[in-house]
């Protein structure tokens, strides 16, 4: 399988963003697909995990309630809603499929290219 994200872009603080991240290739729907995000001079920060069939995701911790992940398997895309943005949601954000649900990233075995998100002030 193959990962694209977009929908990145510059947005004010307290406004919204949705991301995708497209697949290509087979068996998207066997894979457990993940968010990630990095700022500048940051390490990569887990964001969100959902399950094979969308009926499950694990969240951070902090983001919980302004983020929501969903799939649709038919697509071959993962959404991630973003609400109430702030600053500090500024990073550089990657999609990821993996066999586990984890917070780990290296246990996902493939990346997309990341798409950029900033939140001004």
């Amino acid at each position: 399988v193959q990962l694209q994200a977009s929908g990145g872009g510059l947005v004010q603080a307290g406004g919204s963003l949705r991301l995708s991240c497209a697949a290509s290739g087979r068996s998207f729907s066997s894979y457990i697909i993940g968010w990630f995000r990095q700022a500048p001079g940051k390490v990569r920060e887990f964001v969100v995990a959902i399950s094979q069939s969308g009926d499950s995701a694990v969240y951070a911790d902090s983001l919980q309630g302004r983020f929501t992940i969903s799939r649709d398997n038919a697509k071959n895309t993962v959404y991630l809603q973003m609400n109430s943005l702030e600053p500090a949601d500024t990073a550089v954000y990657y999609c990821a499929a993996g066999t586990t649900t984890t917070t780990m990233a290296f246990r996902y075995d493939v990346w997309g290219q990341g798409t950029l998100v900033t939140v001004s002030s």
